[in-house]
């Protein structure tokens, strides 16, 4: 029996969760300001659909995902960026 227990397969390989820590790039790179005149850098923070991505998915802090999705609302007012998209990126 002793060499049945060391003969124990798994059908998918137990997993290991390492993950990085998440961190807002706005309070690392001190910025205060999101310019929402820059769609370049704002299509970071939107899904192929042209959905803003929530904070789990980026690590932003909850007080510039608020600038973020404003710039992104801005933006898309002002015809700079799509609200709705097919393939975006």
């Amino acid at each position: 029996m002793a060499s049945a227990d060391q003969s124990i397969r798994y059908l998918n390989p137990p997993t290991v969760e390492v993950s990085k820590k998440k961190y807002c790039r706005f309070k690392k790179s001190k910025i205060k300001y999101i310019d929402y005149k820059d769609p370049k850098f704002l299509l970071k923070f939107v899904n192929e659909q042209g959905k803003i991505l929530p904070r789990r998915l980026t690590g932003t802090s909850l007080k510039y995902q608020r600038k973020v999705s404003t710039a992104i609302k801005r933006s898309r007012h002002l015809a700079l960026m799509p609200y709705v998209a097919d393939l975006l990126k």
